[in-house]
């Protein structure tokens, strides 16, 4: 089995943008060195518990860091952005790290309405860009090629490339959330991820649909998926459980519309009345892998064989216990370093 590791760069109460990205570098590095395949940055914007806010500004980063995984976006959320920035961001990231570089892409604006138009600027770009997503898609993948896009003008065929010269191009996924994900991936022949970390009902179905439907293209010969999971792996169950608790207590206030904040250390988390919350705290907990590395490592495999995936990427969700170094995330390297102890 493969493993990966997917970050949406945390920020606990402890913590500066700086602790976070600091410990996020570390983890990275930890992932490198113990074999893991690939190591993916997410996009959210103005949330506090959240810093992954640039992927290229943070992949550049990591790649930096790192000797041999991949690095790359889970994902950008494209109807955020000019596909020309795009492709011209990961084809350089690929310039400088060649053969490392993955460019997974989202439709969801990974924000809240007033955020998202505030990321579109002047220009006045609304929803009519998540209705033309497969039309930024096709210019994204055409302006990375070596070929170019040709763009007619008034007696001349322009040529507009997202590098000069370039020699290998990112690998690009598409990410989803939804049946209507599914359904693209499978017509573009594109290799697809189901957000299932975060959005688990529908996995299966959508597996299933983007499998029985997609068309083989230069992309892809045949499907390529993997799983993702929410995840903490301790000496003891109890321990990943507390560990896990503050983050599924942001998730339940973010599902009911409450107010959010950085992300609650062990201590503080283990404090609050959350009764109103628990049927959805324990929902997430049931959903995520949580456990010891013996019992983590066989729910890693059942769900592996259950959709039929040979890679699983694993977000690792553990809080961290007050007095620890804020440039550290300790739970989350040891979740990435048992279970790779158990199945790597």
């Amino acid at each position: 089995m493969r493993l990966s590791v997917l970050d949406l760069v945390p920020v606990r109460t402890d913590q500066t943008t700086s602790d976070a990205l600091a410990a996020s570098t570390s983890l990275a590095r930890v992932a490198d060195e113990l074999g893991f395949t690939r190591y993916w940055v997410a996009e959210h914007h103005n949330m506090a518990a959240v810093a992954a806010t640039s992927p290229p500004v943070l992949i550049a980063h990591l790649a930096a860091h790192t000797e041999r995984i991949r690095v790359g976006s889970g994902g950008v959320m494209l109807p955020n952005h000019a596909p020309l920035a795009v492709a011209e961001q990961f084809a350089l990231l690929e310039a400088a790290h060649p053969g490392r570089i993955d460019l997974g892409i989202g439709r969801a604006p990974g924000s809240d309405p007033v955020t998202s138009i505030a990321l579109r600027g002047a220009a006045g770009r609304d929803d009519t860009d998540v209705q033309r997503f497969p039309e930024y898609l096709d210019d994204v993948v055409a302006l990375m090629g070596s070929d170019g896009v040709r763009v007619p003008i008034p007696r001349q065929q322009y040529v507009l490339k997202a590098t000069p010269a370039a020699a290998t191009e990112p690998r690009l996924w598409l990410l989803g959330s939804s049946m209507y994900s599914a359904h693209l991936a499978a017509a573009k022949g594109l290799p697809y991820v189901f957000a299932h970390h975060f959005s688990g009902e529908h996995t299966a179905e959508a597996l299933a649909v983007y499998r029985r439907e997609f068309a083989p293209s230069e992309a892809a010969a045949e499907p390529i998926t993997f799983l993702t999971i929410n995840a903490v792996v301790a000496p003891t169950r109890e321990e990943a459980v507390e560990a896990a608790l503050p983050q599924m207590q942001l998730m339940a206030r973010l599902r009911s519309g409450m107010p959010l904040g950085p992300l609650d250390l062990i201590e503080d988390a283990l404090a609050l009345d959350t009764s109103r919350l628990q049927p959805l705290i324990d929902d997430g907990l049931t959903r995520a892998v949580i456990g010891d590395p013996a019992d983590a490592a066989e729910q890693i495999r059942k769900l592996a064989a259950r959709f039929e995936v040979d890679e699983v990427m694993v977000n690792p969700i553990g809080s961290a216990h007050r007095g620890e170094d804020p440039r550290s995330a300790r739970s989350r390297e040891q979740t990435l370093e048992l279970t790779a102890a158990a199945l790597l």
